[in-house]
């Protein structure tokens, strides 16, 4: 398939999965409102963006999962989330584990996108650019936490399924260290594939 097809694609796919999880999600329509909330942004900046700043096949297919995650989040609520029920039975965990998924993915993503930002637009690489992006994930995790802050102050409470600390009194930090252990890993396995997805990206449309 070629690039511009594949990332029609991608977008026409996303869009249609979260017409279906929206329509009727088991959660409230607040709830599902705000976990879908980075998506609706994304998508408005990655299609204004997609001629003069196209992004490589692998971010966009990235945020073709990222977003899934998102929606499926959205639609349920990270704590209702059927696949993290099953996962906590069958290896006996305390607490159902999606929202984990969620914030993992939220560090691991964006480096991606942050990283091929930094390659193609600074002259940043090396040692400086892992821990510059790694900063970046974890700043971005920092600012989402305090969007759910500030949401439960303003709804009074009401923002209590967004939220989604399932009772844990470390969820914040939780969050924050696996959103930076997802930039970590992302960077540590997906540079060289990256790469090559940049390269192929140049041949197509130059930078």
């Amino acid at each position: 398939m070629s690039y511009r097809s594949e990332r029609r694609a991608l977008f026409v796919t996303n869009v249609i999965v979260f017409a279906l999880l929206g329509f009727r999600p088991a959660s409230d329509r607040f709830t599902w409102l705000m976990e879908n909330f980075p998506v609706l942004v994304a998508w408005p900046i990655l299609w204004v963006s997609k001629d003069r700043f196209p992004l490589s096949r692998l971010v966009y297919r990235l945020f073709w999962v990222h977003a899934l995650i998102l929606m499926i989040g959205g639609h349920w609520t990270y704590a209702e989330v059927p696949l993290g029920f099953w996962v906590r039975d069958a290896l006996g965990l305390a607490r159902n584990h999606y929202d984990r998924l969620g914030h993992f993915a939220q560090g691991f993503v964006p480096a991606i996108l942050i990283r091929e930002f930094l390659l193609r637009k600074s002259a940043l690489r090396g040692r400086l650019l892992l821990v510059t992006v790694v900063a970046w994930c974890l700043a971005f995790s920092a600012v989402y936490e305090f969007i759910e802050w500030w949401t439960a102050i303003l709804t009074a409470g009401g923002a209590t399924a967004f939220l989604g600390t399932q009772g844990d009194v470390w969820d914040t930090q939780w969050d924050m260290f696996l959103c930076t252990c997802g930039a970590i890993i992302a960077l540590l396995t997906l540079s060289p594939l990256h790469d090559r997805s940049m390269k192929e990206l140049e041949t197509m449309v130059p930078s």
